[in-house]
């Protein structure tokens, strides 16, 4: 049966909303997010993406999943512009995901920069994807820029803390007329459930599932998670109170006589 309920990013269509996010890899992990996650977007640092080392993560990913090379690494615009290049070189495609991040406590995302590098890169052709700290004026520059979706964080690169900026990233999913990625500290799947309960366009994960005692089972619970989350949000959530209270069954005529 035809999923008609895809998600579209820079005009592509994908069935899946669920993307494997870069960092820990290994065959069992990119299988799992493959064959029991259901991802058909696999993020990838240009750094593993090597031609003569050892270690390279293109040998683990199947023929047939869209490639999503990251700017990792990248401490401003000009320097994720040129790893996104290059990636293209490489045959790595025209997705990029935009990552500038000077700060190496929290790894938290330059925005300015980040609008910056957007701007020339999606001129260039390329599908941009900012990864990005819930800001609605930044997104809304990332917007203008010609990025195809936003990944706000939810919290701290690997944490698995969860959806600790939550009201701001409601507000980008309210307010800004592109997918909105819940990106990065996302650790359980009721977690990624919520994110597209709210609304989210997708999620991104890496760390909750790579670091699960089970790895097959932690891809498939999250693919659940996500496709009940966004039942959820299709459905329309039932309404809820802040004050007060609505009885469930009727609280009068069933005592008369």
């Amino acid at each position: 049966m035809e999923n008609k309920d895809q998600l579209m990013i820079g005009g592509h269509a994908f069935s899946s909303r669920f993307i494997l996010g870069s960092g820990k890899y290994s065959l069992e992990l990119v299988s799992a997010a493959v064959e029991k996650a259901g991802a058909e977007i696999i993020t990838l640092a240009l750094r593993r993406a090597n031609t003569g080392g050892t270690d390279n993560i293109l040998d683990y990913i199947p023929k047939g999943v869209t490639l999503l090379p990251n700017t990792s690494g990248a401490r401003n615009a000009g320097e994720a512009v040129r790893i996104a290049r290059l990636a293209r070189e490489m045959g790595c495609g025209d997705f990029v995901k935009i990552e500038v991040i000077h700060d190496t406590r929290y790894l938290l995302p330059d925005n300015y920069e980040t609008a910056c590098a957007t701007e020339v890169l999606a001129k260039e052709g390329f599908v941009v994807m900012p990864y990005m700290y819930p800001d609605l004026n930044a997104a809304r520059d990332m917007q203008n820029a010609g990025a195809a979706a936003v990944m706000p964080l939810g919290s701290p690169i690997g944490s698995n803390k969860g959806i600790c900026t939550r009201e701001f990233i409601q507000i980008l999913i309210d307010e800004i007329d592109l997918p909105v990625i819940v990106d990065a500290g996302i650790g359980r799947p009721s977690q990624a459930c919520e994110a597209m309960e709210m609304g989210a366009a997708a999620v991104m994960a890496n760390t909750a599932i790579a670091t699960a005692g089970d790895i097959p089972a932690m891809a498939e619970a999250f693919k659940k998670a996500i496709e009940a989350g966004r039942a959820a949000y299709l459905s329309g959530m039932g309404r809820v109170l802040e004050t007060g209270s609505a009885a469930s069954s009727p609280l009068t005529g069933f005592l008369q006589e």
